[in-house]
C-alpha cells in the first residue's frame, strides 16, 4: 500500500491519503504523491470527477510537524527548507483548482491547518457530521498564513479571522453554515454521498465543466464589469462546441444527448 492510493470507478477517480499513523499529514512524501497524481489527472480524459479522502481516524492534520522540526537542522535554521515546503504545498493546492475535473473533499475526523486548507481548496466538500475543522497553528506559535489564503476565500472574513486567531475548532454543522463545506452527513453515509455527488458531476459534458471551472476561478478576482465581459466571451466559445449544440438540441427534442466527449 502506498502513501496515496487511487481507485477509479467509471469516470470517477478516488484518491485516498494513506498515512493513518500520521493522520495523513502533508509530509514531503504526501505532497509529492498528491502533486504527481493531480498532474496525471489533468491529462486523463477518462476521468470527469475526483474524490479526495483520508484513511484512518482523520482526513488530514496539516503539515508534518516532526518533519518540519527536522528541517531546522540546516545552517540557515531551515528557512530555505520552509520556503520550499510552503511553495510546494501552494503549487499542489493551485493544481487542484486548475484541473479540468471537479475535486470533492470527503472529510472525516479532523481537518486542521493545511488539512483545513486542503478542504477549502477543493471545489466541493462533503463531511461527516462529527468532523471538526480548525486552523490551529496559532496555538503552537505558528500562524496559519498559507491556510488563511484558501480559508478566507471560502468563508466571511471575520469568521476566518476568528478561527485563525483563536485556534478553536468548528463543527461540521458550522462549517456548512459558513460555506467551508457543501454539506454534513451521517458518517455511515459519507462515502456514499461523496461518490454520488462525484457521479452526478461525471455525467455532465466534460468540456463544459472544464470551461466553467476555469472561468469560475478566473472571474472571482475580477471587477464585476470585467467578469461579465470575460464570462460572456467564455459562453460564446462554449456555444461553438459541437457537443453543446447537441445538448441544446437534445433538450429541445426531449431526448438524451449524444455527446462525443
Amino acid at each position: 500500500m502506498g502513501i496515496l492510493e487511487r481507485s477509479d470507478t467509471g469516470a470517477v477517480a478516488r484518491l485516498t491519503m494513506n498515512a493513518p499513523e500520521r493522520l495523513n499529514a502533508l509530509s514531503d512524501e504526501m505532497l509529492a504523491a498528491l502533486q504527481t497524481e493531480f498532474d496525471a489527472l489533468r491529462d486523463d480524459r477518462t476521468i470527469r470527477a475526483v474524490v479526495l479522502s483520508g484513511s484512518g481516524k482523520a482526513f488530514c492534520a496539516g503539515h508534518d510537524l516532526k518533519q518540519m522540526t527536522a528541517g531546522r537542522q540546516s545552517e540557515d535554521g531551515g528557512k530555505a527548507y520552509f520556503q520550499d515546503l510552503f511553495s510546494r504545498c501552494a503549487q499542489m493546492m493551485l493544481t487542484i483548482q486548475s484541473l479540468p475535473q471537479p475535486v470533492i473533499a470527503q472529510v472525516h475526523g479532523i481537518a486542521t491547518a493545511a488539512g483545513c486548507q486542503l478542504v477549502a481548496t477543493c471545489d466541493l466538500a462533503v463531511a461527516a457530521e462529527t468532523t471538526r475543522f480548525g486552523v490551529n497553528g496559532v496555538n503552537i506559535g505558528l500562524f496559519c498564513s498559507t491556510p488563511m489564503v484558501a480559508l478566507s476565500r471560502n468563508i466571511p472574513r471575520k469568521q476566518a479571522f476568528e478561527m485563525l486567531t483563536t485556534g478553536d475548532f468548528i463543527t461540521a454543522e458550522r462549517a456548512a453554515e459558513l460555506g467551508l463545506i457543501n454539506r454534513a452527513v451521517p458518517e455511515m453515509l459519507l462515502e456514499h454521498e461523496a461518490q454520488s455527488l462525484a457521479e452526478q458531476l461525471a455525467e455532465k459534458l466534460g468540456s463544459a465543466v472544464k470551461i466553467g471551472k476555469e472561468a469560475f476561478y478566473q472571474q472571482l478576482d475580477m471587477p464585476i464589469e470585467q467578469a461579465y465581459a470575460h464570462t460572456g466571451e467564455v459562453m460564446a466559445q462554449n456555444m461553438m462546441h459541437r457537443d453543446t449544440e447537441e445538448g441544446i438540441s437534445a433538450f429541445i427534442e426531449k431526448r438524451t444527448p449524444n455527446w462525443e466527449q
